[in-house]
């Protein structure tokens, strides 16, 4: 989700909820901590370099059980970034602690906002050689005496 499109969705919303992909609500009392843009800058696998652009949202719950973060003042905090941290409309990043900083994805359902997991992923797989698909052996051509003692099978 890019920031353009969270800014449209707050003004319509009464509350904020966050919601993991398993299901598990981000607790109503969290905090977002920071908001910002993080530039990275990196060679990939195959020696191209590259950069990316994300804005980043920290959630964070504390023992504040009586905080409750509101879309207008959400919406504030995201034009505070804008206009002081000259911040681009790139996709948003989320990060939430569970048992250690998990980064995420960010996605809406209609109601609540979804935390979605993140996946690694070669960005040069013509240069890695990485096959595209694993080559597929079908068992009836396996021959059961194929890996026998001594044959350097295993």
């Amino acid at each position: 989700m890019k920031l353009s499109t969270i800014k449209s969705l707050l003004p319509t919303l009464k509350n904020i909820e966050f919601k993991l992909e398993d299901g598990t609500f981000v607790p109503e009392h969290f905090h977002v901590t920071e908001v910002g843009q993080v530039t990275k800058n990196f060679i990939d696998c195959g020696g191209v370099i590259r950069t990316e652009k994300t804005v980043n949202f920290q959630l964070w719950d504390a023992d504040d059980y009586e905080h409750r973060l509101k879309p207008a003042k959400l919406l504030n905090i995201i034009k505070l970034s804008e206009d002081k941290l000259n911040i681009e409309d790139a996709e948003i990043e989320v990060e939430y602690q569970s048992t250690t900083i998990g980064k995420y994805d960010l996605d809406f359902n209609g109601s609540h906002f979804i935390l979605k997991n993140k996946k690694t992923a070669c960005l040069a797989e013509d240069a890695c050689g990485i096959p595209s698909q694993k080559p597929k052996i079908l068992l009836k051509n396996l021959t059961t005496n194929s890996c026998t003692p001594g044959s350097g099978c295993c």
